[in-house]
Formats: structure tokens, C-alpha cells, sequence
């Protein structure tokens, strides 16, 4: 699957720092260590619908992520998926008429857009469920070789006992994690299910659906053994980051994991998990089911610059549940303007120091808000004359692009 245009990022003076980020398995704050290569898997979208701010939120936020690993000197290797076939989208193309093909071809497209107008890094690879079924394939017979996929009635599900861990990801109680699967695309109800909490792999054809004829029988994939067989294959495990936003600890990272450590025999999947808050809207999170969305398209097709919505975004830090009100835009738009008007002076005061902190905020688990309060001081004194450097506007135009993605 085809990705976005790639952006061009400045290159900034001094060196980068190390990154501090939070990890929901251990709920600490931890530092990243990876190497030269750094690995990144972000679970993307299902696409019947195109891009609302929560989803924006989520993928800025890992943007930052890239760009910081980028500053520090390391080679980002970033995988994001594509969930082009499932339950949600076939029922959105039933109700509207449409193919199940067209409607996911067409919300991708939407959302490669909306990316791209947002100065989000492309991922290197933009796999779609679709074109990683053999790869799902391979990874459920390598389970079934160790006796860790059973049968219901044509379908093949994993026993999350076979993972000594299960639940370390999340550290929900049990209960919780039945009420929240019930909710979140599982079944915990089947009959014939060895435990609730056993997940789907493979679902055989039913009529009137797509499928595949595969080795494992004609029918199409689960939802979590998708991201599970993509990070396998396009970065290996471990990898260092696995993230999304904070409602896919559970079931989706939590299974993702299980999958991949029974699977591989690894003791680890992902090094890190990190997951950003929900963006709501009248006292609810901002949801498709619940239809209270606010979308980057329509905000972009009222002449909303992207640069002003990337700057709401950043405003809030991306582990904190916020609600998006009427007041984000005119605040975002009165920032980037003294911004960009900064940008643009003649002279200022020096930027090395401006940098400096920003790469400190962004290095304890990605403090956007912090950044931005430091650029804010910094215009804030070049506007008051205070400053002779000549060269400083342009040096933290190119750290604003760099560091938080925003073209001034």
C-alpha cells in the first residue's frame, strides 16, 4: 500500500538528547534505548470514515516521537497498518451501498491527505491488512505447529493461556478485561471458546463477506493477529515502540503481544508501549460509533491552515484525555500567527538556548506543551526587540519544523 509524500525536515544545530517516555506496561517513565535503528510500530486506521481529532491527535503524537529519535542521530524505521478488511467497515459499506473496496480505497486516500497536509512522516511501510495476508497466514500456522491455535465451528482461535504474561500489558483485573473485550470487537460469550478472552485468528467465510482461499481454509483474519504478523515481518522482535491510542491497550496490544511472544518464542514484543489520550467532544470521547466527530477535512475545507490544527493538537500533551472546544482553533491560529510573524523579523534573541530547551521538554515523554511555552517566551522577546541575532528567526523556524513538525 502506497504511503504519503515524504517531508523534507531541517536540520537543526546541536546534538540531540535521549527520549524518556512512558511505558503503560510498567507505568513508569522509562528511557527509550534503541539502536542505531529505531523501530516504531503505530496501529492505524480502519477506513470507513476519514480522519477526526482523535485520530489526528494519536498520529501527531507519534510524529513527535519521530521526528525527536530523527534529531538524535537514529535511522527510524516506522511501520503503520492499514486495517482494510473488518467487521466495522463492511457494516459502514452496507449501510451506505458502497463496495467494502471503494470505501476503504477512498477513507485511505482521505487520510493520506489529511497526513500529509499535517506534516506527519510517512511511515516507511503502509501495510494494509489485505496485502499482509499471507504473512497472517504463515504466522497462525507457525501457532498451530505449537499447538496454540483450536477450533470453533470452522473458526481458529488463540488460548491466551498459552502466554504465561497475559495481562502484563494491560494489568487490568479479569473482569474488566471481559467487560472490555465484549466492547471492543471480541466475544467473549462463543460458545465453545476455551476462555472469554480467547481471540480471533481466523474467520471462516461466511456469505456475502470477502475471503480468501488460503491454507488455512477460505475465510479472512482477525483484527490482532493483523498489527502482530506486520511487526513481525517488517521490523522483527522486540521492537522499541509499540503505540496507538489508549483504547487499544485492551484487547488489541494486550493480544498483539501474547501473539507475538508465543509465537516467536521472544520474551518481549514490544520495549516500550505508549498510547495517547481520547479527544472528546460534549463530554464524550470523540468516537465513529458515537458520530460526534470533528473532521480534519471539514476544518481544512473551511481554510483552516493545517499548521493551526497541528498546533491545537500540540497544545494538549498527548497522554491527556482532553475535550476539543470551540476556542482551540482561534488560539492555535493566534499563536501561529505571532509565530510566524517572529519568524520573519530581523533580528532576535539566540537560538541556541531555544533549542536546547525545546530538546530537554520534548525528551521527558514528549512535552509538546512545554515546547510550545518555550517558543511562546521566545517570540514573546523578539517582539519586545530583545535580540541581535540576525540569524536566530530562521534557526527557529527550522527547529519548529524539525522538532514539532509546524512550517512557519
Amino acid at each position: 500500500m502506497q504511503s504519503w509524500r515524504e517531508q523534507v525536515v531541517p536540520e537543526i544545530p546541536g546534538p540531540g538528547v535521549p527520549l524518556r517516555l512512558y511505558d503503560t506496561a510498567t507505568q513508569e517513565l522509562r528511557a527509550t534505548a534503541p539502536a542505531q535503528r529505531a523501530t516504531l510500530y503505530v496501529c492505524g486506521i480502519t477506513p470507513y470514515d476519514a480522519t477526526h481529532m482523535g485520530h489526528a491527535a494519536t498520529y501527531v503524537a507519534f510524529d513527535l516521537l519521530n521526528r525527536f529519535w530523527r534529531d538524535a542521530g537514529h535511522n527510524v524505521c516506522y511501520v503503520q497498518n492499514v486495517t482494510d478488511v473488518d467487521d466495522p467497515l463492511l457494516e459502514r459499506a452496507v449501510e451506505s451501498g458502497q463496495d467494502w473496496r471503494e470505501l476503504a480505497d477512498s477513507e485511505t486516500e482521505l487520510f493520506r491527505s489529511d497526513m500529509g497536509a499535517l506534516r506527519v512522516l510517512p511511515p516507511r511501510y503502509y501495510i494494509g491488512a489485505v496485502e499482509s495476508i499471507p504473512a497472517i497466514v504463515e504466522g497462525i500456522e507457525a501457532l498451530r505447529e505449537l499447538d496454540a491455535v483450536y477450533d470453533v465451528d470452522g473458526d481458529l482461535y488463540f488460548p491466551v493461556a498459552r502466554d504465561p504474561g497475559f495481562g502484563s500489558v494491560s494489568g487490568l483485573p479479569r473482569a474488566q478485561m471481559v467487560q472490555d473485550f465484549a466492547e471492543r470487537g471480541g466475544d467473549p460469550d462463543r460458545a465453545g471458546k476455551r476462555d472469554p478472552l480467547d481471540p480471533l485468528l481466523w474467520q471462516a467465510a461466511r456469505e456475502g463477506e470477502p475471503s480468501w482461499h488460503t491454507d488455512l481454509g477460505h475465510g479472512r483474519p482477525g483484527w490482532h493477529v493483523e498489527c502482530t504478523a506486520i511487526a513481525e515481518e517488517y521490523l522483527g522482535l522486540p521492537f522499541d515502540v509499540q503505540g496507538g491510542g489508549s483504547d487499544l491497550i485492551f484487547p488489541h496490544h494486550e493480544m498483539c503481544a501474547s501473539l507475538g511472544k508465543v509465537g516467536s518464542g521472544e520474551a518481549i514484543f514490544a520495549r516500550h508501549y505508549v498510547h495517547s489520550g481520547m479527544v472528546g467532544l460534549d463530554g464524550h470521547k470523540m468516537s465513529k460509533s458515537r458520530g460526534n466527530l470533528v473532521l480534519v477535512r471539514d476544518l481544512r475545507a473551511d481554510g483552516n491552515d493545517p499548521m493551526a490544527i497541528r498546533l491545537a493538537l500540540l497544545a494538549h500533551h498527548y497522554r491527556s484525555d482532553w475535550q476539543w472546544t470551540q476556542d482551540e482553533l482561534p488560539r492555535a491560529q493566534q499563536r501561529l500567527a505571532s509565530w510566524r510573524a517572529a519568524g520573519k523579523a530581523e533580528t532576535a534573541p539566540p537560538a541556541g538556548r531555544v533549542i536546547d530547551a525545546m530538546r530537554q521538554s520534548l525528551g521527558s515523554d514528549l512535552d509538546a506543551p512545554g515546547a510550545l511555552s518555550i517558543v511562546d517566551d521566545w517570540v514573546a522577546e523578539t517582539v519586545l526587540g530583545r535580540g541581535s541575532d540576525r540569524d536566530a528567526p530562521h534557526a527557529i523556524s527550522c527547529a519548529v519544523d524539525a522538532l514539532l513538525g509546524v512550517e512557519l
